[in-house]
């Protein structure tokens, strides 16, 4: 059983990692779709339910939620590889590798215009529409961490070139570093 997780700032390029280890076969768990469930339950936007799960329940939550799930994937037997999208806290790192062995760390950067425009692009609905909103939720998540997360990451792809490289780039990661 393989877990992996996949981290960086909104607009990054991390789906395109999970689409193409999912084609492989890979399972993915994204951490931001726990959220965006958990927000659609409360009636709340996904920002305000971040941070309120981290408040009521303690920094854990969301990966003590993830692992849950990811455990009962294992248990189910549906998938050996089980990417994890969205890794946002060295909190949230520290619990994976607790509970799952030779769990890595795959993070994806690109500066902030790219992925302001990126973002605009694909307009999700926790997306920023200005550049000062944008600035906010990149500060939320260094708030949460993010950045030693990144700092710390057993690889680091930079998503600034063209897709064609980006995608190569990633399947040498999964080349190496899975069995898909």
């Amino acid at each position: 059983m393989e877990v992996m997780g996949i981290s960086g700032l909104p607009g990054s390029g991390k789906s395109l990692v999970s689409e193409i280890a999912a084609k492989k076969g890979a399972a993915v768990v994204s951490m931001g779709d726990i959220i965006r469930e958990e927000a659609k339950k409360r009636g709340e936007s996904s920002k305000e339910t971040a941070t309120n799960l981290r408040k009521e329940h303690g920094k854990y939550i969301v990966a003590k939620l993830t692992i849950e799930k990811i455990k009962k994937m294992i248990e189910d037997k549906l998938a050996t590889t089980i990417i994890v999208e969205g890794i946002r806290s060295p909190f949230e790192v520290n619990m994976f590798k607790e509970n799952f062995d030779d769990f890595i760390i795959l993070s994806i950067f690109a500066n902030p215009a790219i992925r302001f425009k990126r973002l605009q692009q694909r307009n999700r609905e926790d997306d920023s529409e200005n550049y000062e909103d944008f600035l906010k939720r990149d500060q939320m998540e260094l708030d949460f961490g993010i950045g030693t997360v990144i700092s710390l990451s057993d690889k680091i792809i930079i998503n600034e070139k063209d897709l064609e490289s980006y995608e190569k780039e990633i399947n040498e990661f999964l080349k190496e570093n899975t069995t898909l």
